[in-house]
């Protein structure tokens, strides 16, 4: 097998990307995981088998408990890390293709940097400290994050469209590899205590830009039914302070927890600006349906009427009528898993593999320029013409 190394931005919580990191594992058994970060408590317990290889930032323990702070200092990590390996698969939503590799370079993009290309949605209204990093360092930053990406050799996104932003924004055409659900019916299950089954569930870290807010809120128009949400962040305490009665606000949970609550739901409801819609697939394995925001990945993971319903808006109204619209429907549990289970991980695996051994991508026979013996379209008129990709 080719000789690889995995980069991740930096494995300080538990979120849809660190679950991709560990499909990675699985798919590279072995591998070295070279990050920026690492809080081992903050993030997925299974880390601590992995050859985790944080960079010095990591001295810091007030950083790599609190990695927000430590923004205006990552490409400059990344930039002074070196990564020794035939392969070097760069799992990263803004930081981690900047790394200098000896070998060939594959980027995994969940999405573009969020905070530095979709600042306001990203930071919320309490962000200002981020918008002031943008103001003073965003051309800057700008500039390093189209290097970092035209220094890749191939490019893998796992939507349709965060392939579009690749495309707006680089110039570059990606191949889309979906990562699978990380969390399925396999496994143990531990209910949690006071919860009756029955209710909906949202599971969100709790960021400006998932709008759970305005998921909790609309459960004050539905006072006959429960809403539960399950995750972390910095929204938690006011989430918690404002929910109406029948919400119930648990904060970070294990995945013993998760698995019984997605068992024990009536279905799930997001409205969250998602790049890759994973929690609906999750859902779906257990036979749940999802009631999710028509946006973004969601788009490649959910199929109206068949596995959930969408809703136009992430407004109170909008999503109350769209939780009555999923709990007034009839869904087939049989067909939810059987649509789970083509996002599975064995397809995974084999297509990261491929990649990684070389693979060209699926209709890249009349793309060019080639770099790095690997076909990929670059709009000379997205970068600005004294900018030129450097070896990294």
């Amino acid at each position: 097998m080719t000789d690889v190394a995995l980069v991740h931005d930096y494995l300080t919580q538990r979120g849809g990307a660190e679950r991709v990191v560990l499909s990675l594992l699985d798919t590279f058994p072995g591998a070295p995981v070279y990050t920026s970060l690492y809080d081992l408590p903050g993030t997925f317990a299974e880390f601590a088998a992995a050859d985790v290889r944080p960079s010095p930032l990591d001295r810091s323990r007030l950083l790599a408990r609190h990695h927000r702070l430590a923004l205006p200092l990552l490409a400059r990590t990344f930039d002074r890390m070196t990564v020794d390996a035939e392969v070097a698969v760069c799992s990263t939503s803004g930081w981690a293709h900047g790394a200098r590799v000896t070998g060939r370079k594959v980027v995994y993009c969940h999405t573009p940097a969020r905070w530095l290309y979709q600042t306001d949605r990203y930071v919320g209204e309490s962000g200002r400290a981020a918008r002031l990093a943008v103001a003073l360092l965003g051309h800057r930053l700008r500039r390093w994050d189209r290097e970092a990406a035209l220094s890749a050799d191939r490019y893998v996104v796992n939507s349709t469209v965060v392939r579009e932003r690749v495309r707006e924004l680089y110039g570059l055409e990606a191949e889309v590899v979906p990562p699978p659900p990380a969390l399925t019916p396999e496994g143990e299950s531990r209910p949690v205590p006071g919860l009756e089954p029955g209710f909906v569930l949202c599971v969100s870290r709790l960021l400006p830009y998932k709008n759970v807010g305005r998921v909790t809120a609309a459960f004050a128009s539905l006072a006959d039914e429960r809403l539960v949400v399950a995750g972390g962040g910095p929204e938690l305490e006011r989430l918690r302070r404002t929910a109406p009665p029948n919400v119930h606000v648990l904060g970070r949970v294990g995945d013993q927890e998760l698995r019984w609550l997605y068992a024990s739901c009536a279905g799930i409801v997001a409205a969250s600006y998602e790049d890759f819609g994973l929690t609906p697939l999750e859902a779906a394995s257990f036979g749940r349906p999802a009631s999710v925001l028509r946006f973004g990945g969601f788009l490649d993971t959910v199929r109206d009427g068949e596995t959930g319903t969408f809703f136009d808006a992430p407004d109170e109204p909008t999503i109350a009528a769209a939780v009555e619209r999923l709990l007034r429907g009839s869904w087939d549990a049989e067909l939810l898993r059987a649509h789970a289970r083509t996002f599975g991980a064995e397809r995974f695996v084999a297509r990261m593999r491929e990649i990684a051994d070389g693979s060209p991508s699926p209709g890249t026979g009349t793309r060019k320029p080639s770099v790095g013996g690997y076909s990929l379209h670059r709009t000379e008129d997205t970068l600005p013409t004294n900018s030129k990709p450097e070896s990294r």
